[in-house]
């Protein structure tokens, strides 16, 4: 329906801001990028508002295959109703790659908050080889990554350094998971410079555990608790259907962490085909999305056409009987 062309918008918008603009569309392919490929489309217009400041950009394909910049500015209306002239000083016209993660302007600086922040975290790759269950560099800690890679050493990185985090992180997995009972988070004492998940089962304390012996729910849900419990919060969080293999416990837990998340200046976007999230949050929450003239529609949900509905069906069965959006075609 395009839940997945929303989501993606964001990678491309930190891609630009990431000075990665050559590497992602090379890769992506600018016919992949442009609605119907480029025989159909010249250019990809992105615009993005943030109080009195805005960031606006215009892409269009190259020779190579990949994307370039063709204008780019940091905007600034302090009256929506007035919008002030353009200033050349902001503004970058056919250019590679974006200006903004080096800019000294101030203003530049402020979109640099939110525009770093748009990571896709999806914790789907749970096999035997893949990144959450596998050693990681203890010194990867800056930020937990997307995938999780390195989940162990951001984990030992709030155990020492932030343990309040530590322990509540801790405290929301054994909620979810009675056996789990702490982790054993240390380098590895042959090559200090690896780490690993290690934990321990609730009546076995000498019995060895790590991320192999984890359920793929079990091993998402304490990624997902890590990230949304984090000590200090990015602008924006943006994750893609967290529910995946997780308990119906385990996703009422997850949304309550969610709700948590967003009343600490940090804003949350989740993509989702999850029901029982869905019956977590308000219709003031949710947007649907629907395909309509071979185009994604977006709306948002209005809790006043709702009202009556709402006192006899929750808002997770209005969706599958479809009274409101977001179906399929």
């Amino acid at each position: 329906m395009g839940k997945s062309n929303f989501i993606s918008f964001f990678k491309l918008v930190n891609n630009i801001y990431e000075q990665r603009l050559q590497q992602y569309s090379l890769k992506t392919g600018s016919d992949s990028l442009l609605y119907y490929g480029r025989k159909q489309t010249a250019q990809i217009k992105g615009y993005l508002g943030f109080g009195d400041n805005a960031y606006e950009f215009v892409l269009q394909p190259n020779d190579s295959g990949g994307m370039f910049i063709s204008e780019e500015e940091s905007i600034y209306y302090p009256n929506l109703y007035k919008p002030i002239p353009k200033n050349p000083a902001f503004s970058y016209r056919n250019v590679q790659e974006s200006h903004i993660k080096t800019s000294k302007q101030y203003r530049d600086h402020y979109l640099r908050e939110h525009l770093e922040s748009y990571k896709i975290y999806h914790f789907h790759d749970t096999s035997s080889n893949a990144p959450l269950r596998t050693p990681t560099k203890t010194i990867d800690n800056r930020i937990l990554k997307e995938d999780g890679d390195n989940l162990a050493a951001y984990l030992y990185l709030l155990q020492e350094k932030y343990p309040k985090n530590f322990k509540r992180i801790e405290k929301t997995v054994q909620s979810i998971a009675p056996f789990f009972e702490r982790f054993t988070l240390e380098p590895d004492r042959l090559d200090e410079s690896r780490i690993k998940l290690e934990w321990s089962e609730v009546k076995h304390p000498d019995t060895y555990f790590d991320a192999s012996h984890l359920s793929d729910g079990s091993l998402r849900f304490i990624a997902l608790a890590t990230l949304l419990l984090q000590p200090n919060l990015p602008k924006v969080i943006i994750i893609d259907e967290p529910e995946l293999g997780l308990h119906p416990v385990a996703i009422n837990k997850l949304a309550g962490l969610i709700k948590s998340a967003s009343q600490k200046d940090c804003q949350i976007i989740v993509s989702t085909q999850s029901v029982n999230l869905l019956n977590n949050f308000e219709p003031s929450d949710i947007i649907t999305v629907d395909k309509i003239d071979n185009q994604s529609s977006f709306s948002r949900l209005d809790q006043a056409n709702l009202k009556e509905w709402l006192v006899d069906y929750s808002l997770g069965e209005l969706w599958t009987k479809s009274v409101i959006k977001g179906q399929p075609i």
